[in-house]
């Protein structure tokens, strides 16, 4: 089969390189693409959140599989477009990305399905004062979200009153987030280790099937300080998740899919359950739509199944193969740009040394923010720009692999975590 992969990123990196190593897959076309996926793939200029020029660049090019991979395309519908020609998508229409589109929509679908989540409520404009007294009744770890997409940076979480106060203003003002942010969820803390459970699903509430867990790294600094990111890093496998991941899908996932069956709402593609292991037991922190990024880079690489059949299979509502992964973990770790995550941040340096990663390491690099320069250079052209995965026979292997390629990578102001993976729960 020939696939269509739509988007720039580092998952979608993930996914061409999946798709490029499937003997099932005999072609693999990216959607802008990037730098680092064009060496591989025939990349094609449009815009990814554009349904109408997706689906036809998919007929054009006749390919038998399309796989939109990022939340605002599936938001924007172009899961239904590509279908409406058709072409098998792998992705859920936009009313079951609306799962992502609305975190407000999302809570209120968990409690509908009896999903464990943290106390909550949402507010939109007009309900300053309501949403300021809801604040002040949580008990003291603060936790206010877009309800809108917002790249991965619309949480706040904070111990300061006065500063959720702040937080609360702004979004409804429009001055944080535009209209994603006017309106908001305001939820309790919860604590505890963290896990990301992606199910791949074919519309059959009792036909999805877990991929192998990551944990995740979403903030920007050493133990977990500073602004929320896309993520800056993840490892597999979860210690956490050891023999527990069929009581998730039990707990978490089948309900909602239950629910949404209920709906009428035919979902395909991947769902993302992100967890939290709290005292009180496991909670769901967020539904995301498609796959993580940075945990596609460390999932996708662990898959043994052809990721080319499983998509398909998904796509067309059969029944999904059984799932194979290596024994090996794997660790990835994101280089990111001065600044970042806070916007305008420093693009157009020149990267160097992917050369010697690529000549003297195990490591995987993945693009996500690269371009080419005016002499053919690579340079910077997005906040998370590299991520650099290794595996090992222990996660401590793996990690060692992916520092030491790190090592070699530079650019001016390039900034990166540490710590990924370097106390696994």
């Amino acid at each position: 089969m020939n696939v269509l992969v739509v988007g720039s990123g580092g998952r979608e990196h993930a996914l061409v390189w999946a798709l490029q190593r499937s003997a099932s897959v005999a072609g693999v076309h990216a959607a802008p693409g990037n730098a680092g996926i064009a060496h591989t793939a025939t990349c094609h200029a449009l815009d990814p959140n554009d349904p109408r020029a997706v689906a036809a660049l998919a007929r054009e090019l006749a390919v038998d599989l399309v796989v939109p991979a990022a939340d605002r395309q599936l938001v924007n519908g172009v899961a239904d477009a590509v279908r409406a020609e058709g072409i098998p998508a792998f992705g859920p229409g936009a009313d079951g990305a609306r799962l992502e589109g609305s975190k407000a929509w999302m809570k209120d679908v968990a409690r509908d399905a009896g999903i464990p989540t943290a106390r909550h409520a949402s507010f939109g404009p007009g309900e300053e004062d309501a949403a300021l007294a809801f604040l002040e009744s949580m008990p003291g770890l603060y936790v206010v979200k877009t309800d809108g997409l917002a790249e991965g940076k619309g949480v706040f979480v904070t111990e300061d009153l006065a500063a959720a106060r702040d937080t609360v203003r702004s979004y409804l003002a429009g001055d944080a987030f535009g209209d994603a942010g006017r309106t908001l969820v305001i939820e309790e803390g919860m604590t505890g280790p963290e896990l990301s459970l992606l199910a791949v699903c074919n519309g059959d509430p009792y036909g999805a099937r877990p991929l192998t867990p990551a944990q995740d790294f979403k903030r920007i600094g050493d133990g977990d300080t500073g602004l929320n990111t896309g993520g800056m890093g993840a490892y597999s496998p979860v210690p956490i998740a050891e023999g527990r991941v069929d009581e998730l899908m039990g707990t978490f996932v089948t309900p909602t899919l239950e629910h949404l069956a209920g709906l009428g709402i035919d979902y395909r593609g991947v769902l993302y359950a992100g967890l939290m292991f709290t005292p009180d037991g496991p909670k769901l922190v967020e539904y995301n739509v498609r796959f993580g990024d940075p945990e596609a880079q460390v999932v996708l690489p662990r898959l043994e199944t052809d990721a080319g059949e499983l998509l398909m299979a998904a796509a067309r509502g059969d029944d999904l193969p059984e799932l194979e992964f290596s024994d090996r973990a794997c660790v990835t770790v994101v280089m990111a740009t001065e600044g970042y995550p806070v916007s305008p941040y420093r693009t157009g340096d020149v990267i160097e040394g992917l050369a010697a990663v690529e000549a003297t390491s195990d490591a995987q690099v993945f693009h996500a923010g690269t371009a080419a320069g005016t002499r053919g250079e690579l340079v910077t052209a997005g906040g998370r720009v590299l991520a650099v995965t290794a595996f090992g026979s222990t996660i401590d292997g793996a990690r060692r692999g992916a520092y030491g390629a790190v090592e070699l990578v530079t650019w001016p102001g390039v900034q990166y975590r540490r710590d990924i993976a370097a106390d696994p729960t």
